[in-house]
């Protein structure tokens, strides 16, 4: 199932897309609404599957050009991104196969939802996409076995890690060129574990760029895989329920083309996931 969270007319909903263009969703003001959907994920698979029933029955059938999607969860309590994730991408890098994986972290403000505006900030041109995949985690824990890891992820989605580059590199961290508001695209809609292959293997993942492929690879390239990196991260610290994993991007971005390719005012940045959907967002200068 395609979960949602969305905004019409001020209220907030939640609500299931059938791949038709139609949301079938519930306000959260009417009586029967079964939460927001992080709380839904809060509550394990089997509230997930009773909400998608409620909502099929129940839920007003909305068109999505009508509302406003917005980021599938917006409270994690961790956003974990993996940098240097595909062989060719740490290549084109310049950068050393990691046999470890590379950790940074994003921020709730950073984000933004399906078809809003990703924000070029204004002290920099080198604003670059990176399409990848996100795995939401469900059922939280510590030192995760990765032979149990995949249980704990609830849900896929997509992600646009939009990069000003000249900021990130500015430090051996990358946090800030990572974080600035408005750059973090998520979503369209949270997809069950359940209607994907395991780990979201073997997907086909490509981002256009005013219309032209600048990214394909699949996600059967991640060097560490989600099952891994979910072992690898509960070693350090308690993965809890609504995390996100942001599995890395693959080989194609702007900053390592020559000539380099940057997103602009104007520009269309579209990011597919075989299986998941396409998350859309239209680029504008920060005002």
């Amino acid at each position: 199932m395609r979960f949602v969270r969305f905004q019409t007319n001020g209220q907030r909903g939640v609500g299931i897309s059938l791949g038709d263009g139609v949301i079938h969703g519930l306000l959260s003001h009417h009586t029967e609404f079964p939460g927001d959907l992080p709380t839904l994920i809060d509550r394990g698979r089997d509230a997930l599957a009773s909400a998608a029933d409620l909502l099929l029955t129940k839920g007003m059938a909305i068109h999505e050009d009508a509302i406003q999607l917005l980021p599938p969860v917006h409270t994690a309590s961790k956003i974990i991104c993996v940098g240097l994730n595909y062989t060719e991408h740490a290549r084109e890098s310049e950068c050393a196969r990691p046999d470890y994986p590379t950790i940074f972290a994003r921020f709730n403000s950073s984000l933004v939802g399906h078809r809003a505006p990703l924000v070029r900030p204004r002290v920099s041109e080198q604003f670059d996409f990176e399409g990848e995949l996100v795995a939401v985690i469900g059922r939280g824990g510590r030192r995760i076995p990765k032979e149990h890891a995949l249980a704990h992820v609830i849900g896929y989605s997509i992600f646009n890690d939009a990069s000003v580059r000249d900021y990130q590199v500015r430090t051996s961290q990358w946090t800030m060129g990572k974080n600035f508001d408005g750059t973090g695209a998520f979503g369209p809609w949270l997809v069950s574990a359940d209607d994907l292959p395991p780990g979201a293997t073997g997907l086909r993942l490509q981002t256009r760029l005013r219309g032209e492929v600048v990214q394909d690879a699949t996600t059967a390239d991640l060097i560490f895989d989600v099952a891994t990196l979910i072992s690898v991260i509960s070693e350090v610290m308690t993965l809890n329920s609504g995390d996100l994993i942001v599995t890395g991007t693959p080989a194609g971005v702007g900053v390592a083309r020559k000539p380099q390719l940057f997103m602009k005012a104007g520009d269309v940045c579209e990011v597919k996931i075989e299986g998941i959907g396409t998350l859309v967002n239209d680029v504008v200068d920060e005002t």
